[in-house]
């Protein structure tokens, strides 16, 4: 076995096999891109209110509250 050194070492997160490639697109693509993304996260959260009722609507709250809890821990750790 060989190393070859890469010294551009690319993030964790645009290594995962099926949502790297979407996240990396939405950071490096074109600027309406996160605005599609968007679109695709509420559609998604959409159709899950709709296929599991009131447990999708506070399965996507639930999840939002957690979001925001960490952005709120990081904003304040500077």
């Amino acid at each position: 076995m060989s190393f070859i050194p890469n010294h551009e070492r690319t993030p964790l997160l645009y290594r995962l096999p099926i949502l790297g490639r979407m996240i990396r697109e939405t950071v490096e693509g074109d600027e309406d891109t996160p605005f599609y993304a968007l679109a695709a996260v509420i559609s998604l959260w959409a159709i899950a209110v709709l296929t599991f009722g009131y447990a999708g609507l506070i399965t996507g709250a639930l999840v939002m509250a957690a979001t925001m809890l960490l952005i709120l821990i990081r904003l304040t750790r500077g």
